[in-house]
């Protein structure tokens, strides 16, 4: 989803406006954007969002299961269908919609998503939600700089992954829009770049550790 790949088919507004990416969004809501592989997806994950929507005061979060992590092996990715699964386990709730959205517009980068999302829902007040290990090296991902200029960023703290955010080059690039972890619930409202860090209890579930075990599981 991130970091590599080619789009394509990216759709002009009128076009995007016809697509069918599985939810429906109504001007004036307040919706967290949490993308990722999810391979397969954890309590972790569940704890990032809903870290992210009690905090933010959000209507709704939605999981963008990518088609494909370009940094990591195809091997070791488990199928699209079977990674949906898993993240429909983990999203509890009415107001968390699993969605594979980039899968049907073809996106593989972060950038083009939220581009065409925000033309799709000009009225709806977006937020991209990521993990603190997502910070860490945000530098990494295509138009990372335009991600952060294009709707404001929660970062949820992770075990291992606090410094490393924190003092990341995205960190600091951008330190002038870091806002207080208390203006959370109007983040959504705010002009980009605004972000903030979020601390909490840590949820120390990984995807490596669980596809590691699994592995041994089956040896």
């Amino acid at each position: 989803m991130w970091f590599a790949g080619r789009v394509r088919y990216v759709p002009d507004a009128g076009q995007a406006a016809t697509l069918r990416l599985g939810f429906s969004l109504k001007p004036g809501m307040r919706v967290g954007l949490f993308g990722g592989s999810f391979n397969p997806a954890h309590t972790g994950h569940a704890h990032v969002a809903e870290t992210a929507m009690i905090r933010l005061n959000l209507d709704k979060v939605i999981w963008l299961v990518s088609p494909q992590n370009p940094l990591k092996p195809a091997h070791e990715t488990a199928e699209l269908k079977q990674r949906m699964a898993g993240a429909r386990r983990m999203a509890r709730g009415a107001r968390m919609v699993v969605s594979d959205a980039e899968s049907r517009i073809g996106s593989r980068y972060t950038i083009d998503t939220l581009r065409l999302l925000r033309r799709r829902y000009p009225g709806v007040k977006f937020v991209w939600i990521m993990g603190a290990d997502s910070l860490a090296i945000l530098h990494r991902w295509r138009g990372w700089t335009q991600i952060m200029g294009s709707m404001p960023v929660a970062v949820v703290s992770r075990p291992w992954a606090s410094l490393k955010a924190r003092t990341s080059p995205a960190a600091r690039r951008f330190r002038h829009a870091r806002r207080p972890a208390k203006q959370g619930p109007i983040l959504a409202g705010m002009k980009a770049p605004a972000w903030v860090y979020l601390r909490g209890p840590f949820n120390f579930a990984s995807s490596t550790a669980l596809r590691q075990m699994l592995r041994r599981q089956t040896r």
